[in-house]
């Protein structure tokens, strides 16, 4: 029996193909970084404020140089209940797209979508309070922003497979799951629902994510439009041509050459 399988029934389970080689790596960068940050909050004293300001996403710093904020603060979590859930989420939505995708594009996908959730964020609280004396001097944490991004190629690569919303009895293919989630996290930036949830963060990651993932076809679009454009310029100049030369008479013909 090889290492990390067991028998049930004549049936053989690996155990350790349950957690891909990317999603554990991240799994146990998180679950580090939280270790650190509850140690920290039983030492007291400001090393746990001081962690949430330099590490966290603090817009109002990025903007004035510590851009590294935008991937720390993708390994901090505001508690355990907010570690696993995100840690599950993205074990159960990621696993198949990293099987189908490798470790390489997966992290890659995933730090896309988080740096690109924390750059959406930092331009729209800057934007909205460019002195830092509110939302943009308040940290950001979380890998939700990349996560979100997960279940948008989840969606895309995946749009036809049946998820249960637990705990109710209900199965909903997962492109209308996706959907639902876009239209909670639209909602919820239209007013102030005092939550602490960056919903800005989870957008950004879905439209980061969306926009890598439909790039071809972003980019087949547009060229089609300009080859169509050029198409029709050509067709007006050969009209103009033909309407200025229809009355002239044709030029002498020259002999044929075999």
């Amino acid at each position: 029996m090889a290492y990390g399988s067991r028998s049930y029934g004549g049936y053989r389970f690996n155990w350790r193909g349950l957690l891909t080689p990317a999603i554990k790596t991240i799994l146990i960068a998180c679950t580090g970084v939280f270790l650190v940050q509850t140690l920290a909050q039983l030492l007291g004293g400001n090393t746990e404020r001081l962690i949430l300001l330099y590490l966290g996403l603090v817009p109002y710093l990025v903007v004035h140089g510590f851009v590294y904020q935008l991937f720390t603060y993708l390994f901090l979590h505001g508690g355990i209940f907010h570690l696993l859930i995100n840690m599950f989420v993205l074990w159960m939505f990621g696993a198949d797209i990293e099987r189908a995708w490798g470790k390489k594009r997966f992290f890659f996908y995933y730090f896309l979508c988080g740096v690109g959730a924390g750059i959406i964020t930092v331009a729209v609280k800057v934007a909205l309070d460019p002195k830092g004396i509110g939302s943009s001097f308040v940290p950001t944490i979380g890998a939700s922003g990349a996560i979100y991004g997960v279940l948008i190629a989840a969606a895309v690569l995946f749009p036809d497979r049946e998820i249960w919303l637990i705990p109710f009895p209900i199965t909903l293919p997962m492109k209308a799951y996706v959907a639902i989630m876009v239209a909670l996290e639209f909602f919820g930036t239209l007013g102030s629902t005092g939550d602490n949830v960056s919903h800005i963060c989870h957008l950004g990651g879905m439209l980061v994510g969306y926009i890598y993932l439909r790039r071809g076809n972003f980019f087949f679009g547009f060229r089609n439009r300009y080859s169509d454009w050029k198409r029709r310029r050509l067709k007006r100049k050969f009209e103009v041509y033909v309407r200025d030369h229809k009355e002239k008479p044709p030029s002498q013909p020259g002999s044929w050459v075999n």
